[in-house]
């Protein structure tokens, strides 16, 4: 479980101040995927960010009761200098995870071919992306949070085996995602929330949600 508990966010922009979230409280429960739809620059990634604990609130409290996934897309404690071989076992070490089992794992969905024994300095955004996908489904978590869904690529191969591996995880897992765009949560949450103006509004459903965000746009 990650419950919100009276939290607030904000940022000065040099010249205003920028509120993300309004004394927001909720909770995510396990078996229970959820989505927040908010338009682009309203502070989607801060969010998401604030559950797996990268950023502090300003106000409020976050309490965590499961073991909650980096973002997708983070890339901290990933050297760019060193290979996708030697990341996914330095990560997979870190995280009580068999390093041969992570290497394996990550070398089979991202399909990098030769430039997996790279660094990563080497690679395009999108095979960043690939690389950064497959190593959070590598690990086991109760919760995973992804920004914006799947990752920026048009490799059709690496989309359908990575879709495959996520809805296998919601089976056991539960999965929040945070986007501007409806059809990115259609596939794996029935429950959503919209953010406006700093102010979360939730729903039990997602098309509920969906015709508050539509109505707004």
């Amino acid at each position: 479980m990650i419950e919100f508990r009276n939290v607030s966010k904000s940022f000065w922009t040099g010249i205003q101040r920028k509120v993300i979230l309004d004394q927001a409280s909720f909770k995510i429960e396990l078996g229970h995927s959820m989505g927040i739809l908010a338009p682009n620059g309203t502070g989607k990634t801060t969010i998401i960010n604030m559950m797996a604990g990268l950023e502090k609130p300003d106000e409020g409290e976050i309490i965590r009761r499961s073991r909650v996934s980096f973002p997708l897309s983070f890339m901290g404690g990933v050297n760019t200098q060193h290979t996708a071989a030697e990341n996914a076992r330095y990560i997979g070490r870190l995280y009580g995870l068999d390093p041969d089992y992570a290497e394996a794992f990550c070398r089979y969905l991202a399909s990098l071919e030769e430039y997996f024994d790279m660094p990563l300095s080497t690679y395009s955004s999108g095979m960043k992306s690939r690389f950064t996908f497959s190593l959070l489904l590598a690990l086991d978590f109760d919760i995973y949070l992804i920004d914006e869904g799947m990752p920026g690529t048009t490799d059709v191969e690496f989309n359908r085996k990575a879709g495959n591996v996520l809805r296998e995880r919601l089976r056991r897992s539960t999965v929040v995602i945070v986007s501007h765009s409806p059809k990115t949560l259609e596939k794996y949450c029935s429950s959503a929330g919209v953010l406006r103006n700093g102010r979360l509004h939730m729903f039990d459903t997602l098309e509920e949600a969906k015709e508050m965000y539509n109505y707004d746009a």
